[in-house]
């Protein structure tokens, strides 16, 4: 058993990393100031791109926070369209977040290693 002194700068340092961990977690969705769109390619043969957890079609022209789940080390998300072109890594399974300006056209997500098979578009008024 810890000895008094110490064991209270235990509890004491373990309450800091529970405390910062749950600040970390509830800081992005707290401080987010633009509307989250949700990409992911993979695990499988897929790639979708959501907002509030319904497939994108139609979006108003603004700024947006482009959450990317990279599910898969074969796969990339790439978004394009006008004035934007952001890609994640084929090789690498990671999340990545952008924020991106999207105005008025026609935007499209793609792996490229797969775009026959693996792409999407949405459009922006």
């Amino acid at each position: 058993m810890l000895n008094h002194p110490l064991r209270a700068a235990v509890i004491a340092g373990l309450a800091a990393c529970t405390l910062a961990l749950g600040l970390a977690t509830v800081a992005p969705a707290a401080t987010n100031a633009h509307p989250l769109l949700v990409g992911q390619t993979g695990p499988g043969f897929t790639i979708t791109l959501k907002q509030n957890g319904r497939a994108v079609k139609t979006l108003k022209a603004g700024v947006y926070t482009v959450r990317v789940l990279d599910k898969s080390s074969i796969h990339n998300f790439h978004l394009t369209g006008p004035g934007v072109n952001k890609t994640t890594s084929v090789a690498k399974v990671y999340t990545v977040t952008w924020t991106v300006t999207l105005k008025k056209g026609t935007y499209t997500f793609v792996c490229d290693p797969h775009k026959e098979i693996m792409r999407e578009s949405f459009r922006v008024t």
